[in-house]
């Protein structure tokens, strides 16, 4: 199973709970194995949302981490968060009431092999910032950019525009750590820009599955009712879960290079070949992957 961390700004949007719930159904199925939950949103329902799909997935045990310092809250327009934190089991009650993400991110790196973790940022880059710029502390004798060198294998990230540029929300809503993350991290970063996820429309065979008393099926209802996403919500979260898990080979082709991030966060991209950031553009066609992905969002928790 591949190592996960998972970084979220779950509460802006609603296909951060697809993710989450694709990724609680990668673990169950034995492909990958969730080491942490990461809030990358002070929005206060937040962490506790991020607490609810764990739980509901059998896994009330997950840790969950929250900015300490410099975060951004963003309220999610559709009160899908207050309904599933009002309805379903959780311990969290509120993202404040969090442990600190840094703190958490150094405890579990810490304890993992090397060369085995692969982080997926699909909200805000503040905590990866925080983390690189972290010092030797009780937990590792090493700083957080030689912890990240020592046990993680690969970053994915959802954010960019692909391959001419742009405004991508996940990156100019904390350009600052988005700049410095994508200008200081050790290793490889793969992208899925805003143009891949936004073709693959999820959540209506969810909604009419049937399935019963689940905070997915919930935020999914709640969000494509009253935004008017009748064919279903843009997948963008998604598709970084499935890069993380599978990789790129059989979904994507990819293109090497490297991203620069300005200050209004906007960002540019030059190809390399020796680049050690990547972009993937869609090789799989558009209904094919799509349907994976709805049919892995759809899966029921396994009690154990």
């Amino acid at each position: 199973p591949v190592k996960i961390i998972f970084d979220t700004d779950l509460g802006s949007d609603y296909d951060d709970v697809g993710a989450l719930a694709f990724l609680h159904a990668m673990a169950d199925s034995g492909k990958a194995e969730i080491l942490g939950t990461m809030a990358s949103n002070m929005y206060e329902l937040t962490a506790p949302s991020i607490d609810v799909i764990n739980t509901y997935f059998d896994r009330p045990q997950l840790p969950v981490g929250s900015p300490e310092t410099g975060g951004i809250a963003d309220i999610s327009p559709y009160h899908w968060a207050d309904t599933i934190v009002s309805r379903y089991p959780h311990k969290i009650r509120s993202t404040s009431d969090a442990p600190d993400a840094v703190n958490l991110y150094r405890k579990i790196l810490a304890s993992q092999p090397d060369k085995s973790v692969v982080i997926i940022t699909v909200g805000y880059l503040t905590n990866l910032s925080n983390l690189l710029k972290s010092q030797p502390d009780d937990i590792s004798p090493l700083g957080g950019k030689e912890l990240v060198i020592r046990k993680v294998k690969r970053l994915v990230t959802m954010g960019g525009i692909f391959p001419g540029g742009g405004r991508s929300f996940n990156i100019f809503m904390d350009s600052t750590s988005s700049e410095y993350v994508f200008r200081n991290w050790p290793g490889e970063i793969v992208f899925t820009g805003d143009d891949i996820g936004e073709k693959i429309k999820t959540g209506l065979l969810l909604i009419n599955s049937g399935i019963k008393n689940s905070p997915v099926c919930d935020t999914y209802r709640i969000g494509m009712l009253l935004s008017g996403d009748t064919l279903g919500r843009m997948s963008w979260d998604q598709t970084a879960v499935l890069i993380g898990v599978y990789g790129t080979d059989t979904f994507f082709d990819t293109v090497r290079g490297k991203i620069t991030v300005y200050p209004d966060g906007s960002n540019t991209w030059k190809d390399d070949p020796e680049g050690i950031h990547l972009y993937v553009k869609l090789k799989m066609g558009v209904d094919e992957i799509t349907r994976f992905i709805e049919d892995r969002m759809m899966h029921l928790p396994i009690k154990r």
